[in-house]
């Protein structure tokens, strides 16, 4: 029997959660639906965990949360507090009982874990003043000053980072814990916090299922905020303000997810997988406890039948202190689409090693497309295990970085994506499709021979071997990179030196004097690089046989207009004549190392015909993510 559940703030709990008699509570109605059950929640503030009882059985017997049609419904994991005192002409403090906390308070956990390398004495709390987050400071002298200066050094490109609004950085707090009670205290400047909203956070999450299992939830429609999240490595339980912890087949769309103190939507893992033996240990490297987790996900039964296959799709996520969205083994065959992402990580308080819009482990068969991603501090970061992996029609905007993929060993497809910071491309990663892209900012390219990581059979958890990054066993097809003045390393020259197809490759390696293995780590693995165009100073590698080298200058721009974005770009009187052929598994060589095809997830042909704006392109197109791109001045609208 399927059931219609309603929850509205003028409800009682011990109603029969009708229409006419609804629950008070949503995790009242989480105790009690069933597969095939819907959960509908009406206007109003909530503040509660939701925590749900039951999954879902299939793709068709889901558990649906969703908000009424028309009613704006907010879910938040912080507290109302109208108790402050004033000290002098703009500081207040609190004193809270510690009871208030339960077994989880935010102002005695500090940011720990795994690859954090900044953290001066941050903690999972957060105070909000009318919906802004104030910043955290280390002494109550800095909370009578007003004023934090938010600078730190970025790791990957050594300049001088300032914090993304210093007109807020006099919003400031501070915060002592004693074996009673918790004091904080905060500069509110003008206002008066108990005759305005001011919010704590005090819930670790917001929309997250307490145990593993909670398969096939469908959570539509809402705002869900403020969660004092913790940090959220690969090798630690990575609970988001919301997700579906270790469970399967979640679809989370049309929300608005902010102010997560660390991740905003995760994917996944699981506690038991591991949980921050590096920093507890300290007695070899993380590196060794992330391949240690994967094995033991395997134990645990990682695959397709148990965990993945998530779609998340039109949502706005924004505000986070560490990710947009997160997502470790837990994130396998899963879709991430239409989603707008921004203002992650920007606000400096803490740094490490697994920040980005969107930072996620092992997505296999993982599509990821159509999202806008902007102020960032790193707009996506795919580490690990990239196979079967997709990033195609993505904007990325305003960012410290774009792309990040590492120390993995394909095939993965990087397609009609827009890539405009000056920091473009970090590929730490071997055997990827780079399609019909636009690439204008710097391109790192490293090997990275000191890190085996696994690869998998096709459209697969089981682990088929390891392998270090060897460079190379890349293709470049149809893009469009553009230099600019002081923008370094623009192109593909970075692979001048190695072979252009397995036969040549085999044959060095078997000229090469050393042992069976050691001949292979001399020789520069193959590169299928053809067609692509360079302007403005980008340069080319030096084998391909067809290309446009260029001094002229695109005067490229991706303008933001608010719910609108646009490309302009300026482009020489013979680029029509110049046209690239469309790629797809039957024009793309297998990866060299782990011996996989370029193939969709359910292991057909992939073809890639459909542009940024999703026109189907039939035949020889221009270059570039866009069909329609002319000589001379183009204004296209990219977005909205």
């Amino acid at each position: 029997m399927v059931r219609v559940y309603h929850v509205s703030k003028k409800g009682l709990d011990s109603s029969d959660g009708t229409k006419e008699n609804p629950f008070l509570t949503i995790n009242k109605a989480a105790s009690v639906a069933t597969a095939g059950d819907t959960v509908i929640v009406h206007e109003g503030v909530y503040r509660e965990w939701v925590n749900p009882k039951h999954p879902g059985l299939s793709e068709w017997r889901r558990i649906t949360y969703k908000a009424a049609d028309g009613e704006k419904v907010v879910i938040k994991g912080s507290e109302q507090i109208d108790t402050w005192e004033k000290l002098d002409k703009s500081v207040w403090k609190v004193v809270i009982p510690n009871e208030f906390f339960g077994d989880y308070n935010p102002y005695k956990e500090k940011i720990y874990g795994d690859w954090v390398v900044y953290n001066p004495g941050r903690h999972l709390g957060e105070v909000y003043l009318n919906g802004k987050s104030f910043y955290e400071v280390e002494t109550l002298e800095e909370v009578h000053k007003g004023e934090e200066v938010s600078e730190m050094v970025d790791h990957w490109t050594g300049k001088q980072i300032p914090s993304h609004d210093p007109k807020q950085t006099k919003y400031v707090w501070y915060t002592e814990v004693d074996e009673e009670n918790t004091t904080i205290y905060a500069n509110f400047h003008e206002y008066n916090p108990n005759e305005e909203l001011t919010e704590i956070n005090v819930r670790k999450s917001v929309f997250y299922p307490k145990q593993t299992g909670m398969d096939y939830i469908t959570v539509k429609g809402f705002e869900l905020a403020q969660a004092a999240t913790p940090w959220t490595p690969p090798t630690a339980d990575q609970p988001g303000l919301i997700g579906p912890h270790w469970s399967k087949g979640w679809i989370i769309e049309d929300n608005s997810v902010h102010d997560s103190k660390c991740s905003g939507i995760s994917m996944g893992k699981a506690y038991s997988t591991g949980d921050n033996h590096y920093s507890k240990r300290q007695d070899k490297p993380g590196y060794h406890y992330q391949i240690e987790t994967v094995f033991q996900a395997k134990k645990q039964g990682w695959s397709r039948e148990t965990v993945g296959s998530h779609i998340i799709r039109n949502n706005t996520i924004f505000d986070c202190g560490q990710n947009g969205i997160v997502g470790h083994l837990g994130c396998v065959f899963s879709e991430v689409y239409n989603n707008h992402i921004y203002n992650i990580a920007i606000k400096r308080q803490f740094y490490g090693h697994e920040i980005a819009g969107i930072k996620l482990h092992a997505a296999i068969d993982t599509q990821i497309h159509d999202n806008r991603i902007h102020d960032c501090s790193l707009g996506i970061w795919l580490d690990w295990q990239l196979q079967g992996t997709r990033v195609s029609r993505n904007i990325f905007y305003n960012n410290n970085r774009d792309l990040f993929v590492e120390v993995s060993s394909g095939p993965f497809i990087i397609d009609h994506n827009i890539l405009t910071a000056d920091y473009a491309l970090d590929n730490h990663a071997q055997g990827g499709a780079f399609v019909n892209n636009i690439v204008r900012g710097h391109m790192e390219h490293r090997k990275m021979l000191d890190r085996s990581t696994p690869y998998h059979e096709p459209h697969s958890t089981d682990i088929k071997g390891f392998a270090p990054v060897y460079g190379g066993d890349d293709r470049w097809y149809n893009n469009i990179f553009i230099g600019e003045e002081g923008i370094e390393e623009v192109g593909t020259d970075h692979y001048n030196g190695y072979t252009t197809s397995l036969e040549e490759y085999i044959d060095s390696v078997h000229d090469t004097t050393g042992s069976d293995h050691g001949a292979f780590n001399k020789v520069e693995q193959p590169v299928y690089i053809n067609q692509n165009a360079y302007f403005n100073g980008a340069q080319a590698f030096d084998r391909e046989e067809t290309n446009i080298v260029s001094d002229h200058n695109p005067e490229f721009k991706l303008v933001d207009e608010g719910k609108e974005v646009y490309i302009e770009i300026n482009l020489p009187d013979n680029f029509e004549d110049f046209l690239g052929d469309v790629h797809s598994t039957h024009t793309l060589e297998r990866v060299r190392l782990t011996d996989v095809e370029f193939e969709n997830p359910d292991g057909s042909a992939v073809v890639l015909d459909t542009d940024l704006l999703n026109n189907k392109k039939e035949g020889q197109t221009v270059l570039g993510p866009l069909s329609n791109l002319k000589a001379g001045k183009n204004r296209i609208k990219v977005w909205g």
